[in-house]
């Protein structure tokens, strides 16, 4: 039986009536994604057609899912907020803190010791306010969430950018900061702009060596890591039918990379499937009930120009695999293509590491296929040249793989299996070599690849393929080898070719699993102590951000003016400073430590103004806020894209940041600035970024009038005793200017 399914049968129940009332107001058919987003209005009752991209608009999610790195600020602003228990069902995941080195059970080990302080804090917290808690080595929260608790025509958030995983089951779920989900845990509505619709018709069907993962691929390179900014991708079509509810979930979750804000899917037989074979047959029942309304209207998909604001066509048929990278997950490039791109760019050849699974790629369909291949290593006399890992998504899928000869066969190849966690993926992968930062090749099938992020070394190239292509990859050890047509010369120094892959999309003995590692809470956690050591480094309770004082803000120092791409990474770095998620003032010494200033084209190296000298970012904002002075961070495009990461925000709100001024946003980190009170702006032309000297001291003029849809001026005091006034753009409503002028949401609530 399904969790929460008196929550679903009520939220079904309400479908036909709210889809019915949306249709008479838009007058038109509907998309799935509008349907969704219709009968989950905060007032559950549809009176007006919002405008795409345009309108804000309160909702009421389903469910919340936190998973350990993120949760624990999110549960001590909750904590705050002086609430006896959640208002909706809410999940707790530890995945982010163990780190990948040897194998799963050392690593395992290690973690629960080093992390105990967080973890106890954690179950405690959860015990407390009714939330459920998945412990150390369950799984990614992503792929625990799509087993256990996703349901079509739902909505959920979650306080990870690839909350949007949830998607392969035909919700609308979204990645969020901690604040968005301290408000919705709290009982309160949920703000989200009216998202933009882009359609993505899929024909034909996936055959040989492609994969669902190559689809997404494609996507990203079509659309950019930003193309997707501020819509929502809903895919059909008859090769969206045909593939397995997992893959579908793996396009979803590499939608955060190219800025979607979530991805679904209609429901189908497919999804009903994987929920019969995961023990909601329950849930897969009502979901036939109301069928219907699970889908879009047939009229939208039967002329999907009309009713999308963009639309794109994949023929399944004749895709072709695709290898991104490296640095970004949008450098799209077919495999047939690899050898002569990697020649012309200096890309080093060699595969050092190959690495499948994460929450992207970790499904039982992904992992058979992959071990296809491992099993043709030793029948073709083979040898597998470079590294290779396998990180499950799940303690379930780890125990059926295992039960079924899947790690049996990985092993004879020399591979390891890490925990069920995040691991490489992340960052936290304990990367022997790494700090030597030598010129060095890996490909795997996560779903992001910036610079330094696996391994913490800004000259590994880090190239995103499916499992299979992956697997075939580490195989050959060639970046420029194409399985589709190379051979490879075996031990006898035969030329062999290796099959495609073939897989089962669900296991034919079903699922299997002794301990899944969810711990329900107390049914009354009124005498449950929450207790956090005051000298303790890594958890600290939160003081509430002062509120705004009332006059315009002058005399702001330029902490930094970054260069180029500025992911949630380079703003507040993840591996190492995972372990500081719950210690504002200690993770803040990560402040844009990873962001390339313009002014000398160098890392954590910025002029302070104070003393003259170049010195780390964090040491030189601390001297700011010591002697009361606020400063500005001012960034390129798509500033903040990547994870959801709130500390990215609070972090600069903590150290005194009072604005940060962009060419643009990245849709999540926006909304991070704006609930922690900080000023989020846009050059109105673009080309005054130019006009930023190093020196500069700056003047914010107009917010004594701060008002939804009127520009600021900002005046650039230069050194030489000139100045520029340059007007900026801001996004804020009526509620969001309040929230600046009180400091924070936060203070809002608890007011």
């Amino acid at each position: 039986m399904a969790f929460d399914i008196e929550m679903i049968a009520a939220r079904y129940s309400k479908m036909e009536a709210a889809i019915a009332q949306a249709r008479k107001v838009v007058g038109r058919p509907l998309t799935l994604t509008e349907k969704i987003l219709y009968n989950h209005l905060w007032d559950g009752n549809p009176t007006k057609s919002f405008g795409r991209g345009v309108d804000y608009v309160d909702f009421a999610p389903d469910r919340v899912a936190m998973q350990d790195a993120t949760a624990q600020m999110a549960l001590l602003q909750f904590m705050q907020a002086g609430r006896k228990k959640v208002a909706v069902p809410s999940t707790v995941h530890c995945d982010h803190l163990i780190t990948a080195k040897d194998e799963s059970g050392v690593d395992l080990g290690i973690a629960v010791k080093e992390n105990k302080e967080v973890y106890d804090f954690l179950s405690s917290v959860s015990n407390k306010y009714g939330i459920g808690f998945w412990k150390p080595g369950a799984g990614i929260i992503h792929q625990v969430v799509l087993e256990n608790y996703a349901f079509p025509g739902g909505m959920m958030i979650g306080t990870d950018s690839h909350t949007v995983n949830a998607g392969g089951l035909g919700m609308v779920a979204i990645g969020v900061g901690g604040a968005d989900a301290c408000d919705v845990m709290a009982g309160l509505a949920w703000e989200l702009k009216w998202p933009k619709a882009i359609g993505v018709k899929l024909t034909g069907k996936l055959n040989g060596w492609t994969s669902a993962k190559d689809v997404i691929l494609k996507v990203a390179g079509i659309l950019t890591v930003k193309g997707g900014t501020g819509a929502i991708v809903e895919y059909f079509g008859p090769g969206a039918e045909a593939l397995s509810c997992t893959g579908k979930g793996t396009i979803c979750n590499m939608g955060a990379e190219i800025g979607a804000t979530t991805s679904t899917f209609g429901y189908d037989e497919s999804m009903e499937r994987y929920l019969r074979s995961t023990n909601r047959s329950d849930v897969a029942d009502l979901a036939n009930k109301y069928k219907a309304h699970l889908t879009a209207d047939p009229e939208v998909y039967a002329d999907p120009s009309k009713y999308f604001d963009q639309v794109i066509e994949i023929d399944l048929n004749t895709l072709e695999p695709y290898v991104n990278g490296p640095f970004t997950p949008d450098l799209a490039t077919p495999i047939s293509k690899m050898k002569e791109e990697a020649a012309k760019n200096g890309w080093p050849l060699k595969v050092e590491v190959g690495l499948i699974g994460s929450c992207t790629n970790s499904s039982y369909e992904d992992i058979s296929r992959a071990a296809s291949l491992a099993k043709q290593v030793a029948a073709k006399g083979l040898k597998t040249k470079a590294e290779f890992t396998i990180t499950p998504g799940s303690e379930l899928v780890r125990y059926t793989i295992q039960r079924d000869g899947f790690i049996d066969s990985f092993h004879k190849i020399g591979a390891k299996v890490f925990s069920n966690a995040c691991g490489p993926c992340i960052g936290m992968w304990s990367r022997v070599g790494a700090e030597k930062k030598e010129k060095n090749t890996i490909v795997h099938s996560f779903n992001r690849n910036f610079q330094a992020r696996q391994d913490g070394n800004p000259n590994t190239y880090a190239f995103v393929a499916s499992p299979e292509i992956t697997t075939a990859l580490a195989i050959a050890g060639d970046l420029g080898f194409n399985p589709l047509t190379d051979t490879l010369t075996n031990e006898k120094g035969e030329q062999v070719k290796l099959d495609p892959p073939t897989g089962e999309e669900l296991p034919n003995k079903g699922f299997a699993v002794e301990d899944a590692g969810f711990i329900a809470p107390a049914a009354d956690g009124s005498g449950v102590q929450v207790i956090v050591d005051p000298t303790s480094t890594r958890l600290q309770l939160l003081a509430p951000f002062k509120a705004w004082e009332g006059t315009d803000l002058k005399g702001l120092k330029l902490l930094i003016k970054a260069k180029g791409k500025c992911t949630t990474d380079h703003i507040s770095m993840a591996g190492p400073w995972l372990k500081f998620r719950g210690h504002l003032d200690n993770i803040s010494n990560n402040l844009l430590i990873g962001a390339t200033n313009i002014f000398n084209s160098k890392t954590n190296e910025v002029k302070n103004q104070l003393s003259g000298n170049y010195e780390p970012v964090p040491q030189t904002q601390r001297a700011y806020k010591a002697q009361g002075i606020g400063s500005i961070v001012v960034g390129d495009e798509n500033y903040g894209e990547g994870s959801s990461r709130e500390h990215a925000a609070m972090e600069p709100r903590h150290l005194g940041v009072r604005a940060v001024l962009v060419k643009s946003f990245a849709r999540i980190h926006e909304t991070n600035l704006k609930k922690q009170g900080m000023l989020a702006l846009t050059f109105a032309n673009k080309d005054d970024y130019d006009k930023i000297q190093e020196d500069d001291v700056i003047d914010i003029v107009g917010l004594t009038s701060f008002a939804e849809g009127k520009p600021l001026t900002l005046v650039l005091n230069h050194k030489d005793g000139k100045k520029d006034e340059i007007s900026v753009n801001h996004t804020y409503n009526a509620q969001q200017i309040e929230w600046f002028k009180a400091g924070a949401a936060l203070n809002l609530m608890k007011a």
